[in-house]
């Protein structure tokens, strides 16, 4: 890892928009063909990509029944809990809806309806991720979403990962599908003879599915266009520097184009964090992957001071952020940037990642500037009420009329004086 210092420029960017023409022009195609060949095309093109003929899309409750067969009763017993944390986390940003009134018998208010459908794209294929799952369902489900569907690339023997099967079920999802990449996300958008379409598609993907994702907005909603993860590290001499190495590279290991950045009070901390950084990286499975992401987007700035370094942060914006500093929660009310916070030596990014309950679905490459983590308010439209009285229209009607000329709107105006002449 490269170290820099105060004086020194920090520059950590990743554009999803860099040198993929092809890749969208790929996306087009597919989700062309989906939106006129509707199941066809998805099968054709889970044949092209992940080498699987499936005669049928949707997960039966035979390979349910083996799912929880091919599980131990441990590894369910920890997605259960794993989903109860979640819930529990969720149920607190569960908005009401509200209305106010006067003396003039005008009642305002704002209605909050749970959207009908929306669709959790789930990675999969080689690997399984029922985090991913649980993050996306629960949700939505605690929003009141009636219909949730899942999708997700097949394995090659033409099933989805069991743990992906199980979380799903716990979570009281009734339509599983076996489709990934931007063929799933058009079939989500536009709907197909096996699945009906969704009013919001979220969840983490690969390139494909983020561009996917961008071409079908307005469509459906999306959450977001999500990048390659990420991980700032604030620390003074007090973190611990194994525990601070053994982090950046939790997010290291993600992905080749994944960033890991320490920003730190204390010149031995960071070279003590070199040398742990390089030392566990050769016990790691993914050492390759993360020894690639570390060498583009991975280093560690020595600031001048904890401000210096706040201001850094804010700057980064980062998907995830643990503070490890004498007193974490000082710090914490300067942030104004990050996707979520981790404060102190024992809440490694992981907790959050599969147990805590907070969500893991987060804003990346700066967009902690302006947007948020998934959360129950992606899932509800919040629709304003308006009752205005006959008192009230007598009240104010003329200036409302008067507003409407402003914008030279006649017949916004007329609308409010033809009811002013009735009275």
């Amino acid at each position: 890892m490269k170290i820099l210092r105060t004086g020194d420029a920090l520059t950590v960017t990743r554009n999803l928009e860099d040198n993929i023409d092809s890749e969208r022009e790929a996306v087009q195609r597919i989700l062309a063909s989906v939106k006129k060949e509707g199941d066809a095309a998805l099968l054709e093109w889970t044949k092209t990509f992940d080498h699987v003929t499936l005669s049928s899309l949707q997960v039966s409750e035979q390979e349910i029944k083996e799912a929880y067969e091919a599980i131990d009763q441990k590894t369910i017993t920890l997605i259960k809990e794993a989903a109860q944390n979640i819930e529990t986390y969720h149920k607190n940003q569960v908005r009401a809806s509200w209305f106010m009134t006067n003396e003039e018998g005008t009642l305002l208010g704002q209605k909050v309806t749970p959207l009908a459908a929306a669709g959790v794209y789930v990675p999969g294929g080689t690997a399984a991720y029922p985090s991913s799952v649980l993050m996306g369902v629960i949700p939505a489900k605690v929003a009141g979403v009636s219909r949730i569907v899942l999708t997700s690339p097949p394995m090659r023997n033409g099933k989805l990962t069991p743990a992906v099967i199980v979380a799903a079920n716990e979570c009281g999802v009734h339509e599983m599908y076996k489709v990934g990449g931007a063929q799933a996300i058009g079939a989500l958008a536009y709907g197909t003879q096996s699945i009906a379409a969704v009013d919001k598609i979220v969840g983490p993907g690969n390139l494909y599915v983020a561009l996917a994702k961008k071409e079908v907005f307005g469509t459906v909603g999306i959450d977001a266009l999500a990048g390659p993860s990420e991980i700032a590290i604030l620390a003074d001499e007090t973190a611990n520097a194994a525990y601070v190495a053994a982090d950046l590279l939790s997010q290291a290991e993600h992905d080749v184009r994944a960033a890991a950045v320490l920003v730190t009070t204390s010149e031995t901390l960071a070279q003590e964090v070199k040398q742990h950084v390089a030392l566990q990286l050769e016990q790691l499975p993914r050492r390759a992957i993360a020894a690639q992401a570390l060498d583009t987007y991975g280093l560690i700035y020595v600031a001048s001071s904890i401000e210096e370094g706040i201001n850094i942060i804010n700057e980064l914006a980062p998907e995830h952020l643990e503070i490890m500093t004498r007193d974490p929660y000082q710090e914490l009310a300067s942030i104004k940037h990050a996707g979520a916070i981790f404060l102190g030596r024992y809440s490694s990014e992981p907790v959050g990642d599969y147990f805590a309950g907070s969500n893991h679905v987060l804003p990346t490459s700066g967009s902690a500037r302006f947007s948020s983590g998934l959360s129950v308010d992606d899932f509800v439209k919040k629709s304003s009420v308006i009752a205005y009285s006959q008192q009230a229209l007598k009240h104010h009607g003329e200036k409302i009329a008067a507003f409407a000329r402003l914008e030279g709107l006649e017949a916004h105006a007329r609308a409010v004086e033809l009811r002013l002449e009735e009275q």
